[in-house]
């Protein structure tokens, strides 16, 4: 096939009815596979735009705007990062990332929205809870739900970015960090992440929230069984080293928060049957390497993925809580004594001329003229049950 063909759209276009014919899938999964399988298509309808000044025309598809497309993932991290760099503060940031044993990746495959919650949850709790106890501050943090590895398998995993310091427990002082290379000791993190996440699970279970519709986690005692093996192992916390100005944790954000498993760039080739992408191979030192999967396998890795329908991927603990981030920030610069301006949402004059210049004369504008309806026919990807 050619190269232009060679990416995620191309891929489902080809083999996604086939595969939900022969598999099951969920409604959140298919609806994925219709959204990317359309997405910059006639499908989906578009715009014919036209030059204003050589008068050159083509036509610009619509997109999904589906979270699992990596089409349309550049302008959502834009948006989102433009709305986050009024709320940086002036002091060392921490990128922390909270890693789960492979034993538990049976109750996040059946039961992914209570285990992704849970996980949430139990990573808040532990940041804010060891904060509390070692730096005796009341933190903040942001934290992103990743859920693959760079082979496409199931790793979940949440990255952490976390201010350097806190509020005092009275509220009347910022704390800042007593080492501006140091947050908290990862193994002490560690453990009470382990405690608090096994402790929520036995809980959901004996609850009834949790339900796992396999012969692997039969009944309560095989589930005590699963969690004690993963509580005898060392649970992987990770700090990496802090960062630098604002400037660099927003671009260091941007490499997280609207990631999804598998870019369009990492896609070498699909030849209708076959898929090679690149991937890191981090047991041998981080070398590139080139996996190649049947259309079908690679597809069941990718749905591995998709989210439930309405989860919340990007979730904010401690004072930067939804509810009341903004009072809390203004009053972190006012304890810090921050006398800069907050940074300011990008000029838009400085992307719009980019990205609607002409392509062909380079001098004019390319200007709406006219609307496609979408097409008719497309695929409906009917599940196998």
């Amino acid at each position: 096939m050619a190269a232009a063909e060679s990416d995620l759209g191309a891929i489902v276009r080809a083999c996604g009815e086939d595969y939900c014919r022969t598999h099951r899938t969920t409604t959140a999964q298919r609806k994925a596979l219709r959204a990317i399988g359309a997405c910059r298509t006639p499908a989906l309808g578009g715009t014919r735009q036209q030059c204003d000044h050589c008068g050159h025309e083509h036509i610009q598809w619509h997109s999904c705007r589906n979270r699992a497309c990596p089409r349309c993932q550049a302008s959502a991290r834009r948006a989102w990062l433009d709305a986050r760099s009024a709320e940086l503060l002036p002091v060392p940031y921490f990128h922390v990332v909270f890693t789960v044993p492979e034993e538990l990746n049976v109750l996040a495959l059946h039961a992914p929205r209570v285990f992704y919650d849970l996980l949430f949850r139990a990573v808040g709790a532990t940041l804010t809870d060891i904060a509390r106890s070692r730096l005796h501050a009341q933190i903040g943090a942001l934290c992103v739900l990743h859920t693959w590895g760079q082979t496409l398998t199931l790793h979940p995993h949440i990255h952490c970015v976390v201010p350097g310091g806190g509020f005092s427990l009275d509220g009347n002082r910022w704390i800042g960090v007593r080492k501006p290379t140091f947050f908290l000791p990862v193994r002490v993190l560690s453990r009470r992440f382990r405690t608090l996440l096994c402790a929520s699970l036995g809980e959901a279970w004996r609850s009834g929230q949790l339900k796992i519709p396999t012969a692997s986690v039969a009944d309560s005692v095989a589930l005590d069984l699963l969690l004690a093996r993963a509580s005898a192992k060392e649970w992987v916390v990770y700090a990496k080293a802090p960062f630098g100005g604002p400037a660099q944790v927003l671009g260091y954000l941007a490499n997280y928060t609207h990631r999804i498993a598998v870019s369009n760039s990492r896609i070498v080739s699909f030849d209708g049957q076959h898929v090679s992408f690149r991937y890191r191979d981090y047991a041998n030192g981080n070398q590139p390497k080139i996996m190649s999967l049947t259309a079908g396998e690679f597809l069941r890795r990718f749905l591995l993925h998709v989210v439930p329908r309405h989860f919340v991927r990007i979730r904010y603990y401690g004072f930067m809580a939804n509810r009341s981030r903004t009072s809390n920030l203004s009053r972190a610069r006012e304890l810090i004594g921050d006398k800069t301006v907050a940074l300011t949402q990008r000029d838009q004059r400085d992307q719009l001329p980019e990205q609607h210049r002409c392509p062909r004369c380079g001098e004019g504008f390319m200007r709406d003229v006219d609307q496609i309806e979408p097409a008719m026919a497309t695929p409906r990807y009917e599940d196998s049950s």
